[in-house]
């Protein structure tokens, strides 16, 4: 079966739930993600969240990503 391609518009509260619930899921795959936010925010407030604790897995952010 072929993953279904997603990509997420605005990487909030919401952006940032939708990730983590599909990032293991090997039916999906993200593609990517657009934020008016600079990258190296959005990688720190996904690695780190308040309510939902640490991301377990890697998170980076590129420059020309």
């Amino acid at each position: 079966m072929v993953a279904i391609k997603v990509a997420i518009n605005g990487f909030g509260r919401i952006g940032r739930l939708v990730l983590r619930a599909g990032i293991n899921n090997r039916n999906i795959e993200f593609v990517g993600i657009n934020d008016l936010v600079p990258a190296q925010n959005l990688a720190y407030l996904l690695k780190y969240d308040s309510t939902h604790g640490r991301f377990d897995g890697t998170v980076e952010s590129v420059d020309d990503g």
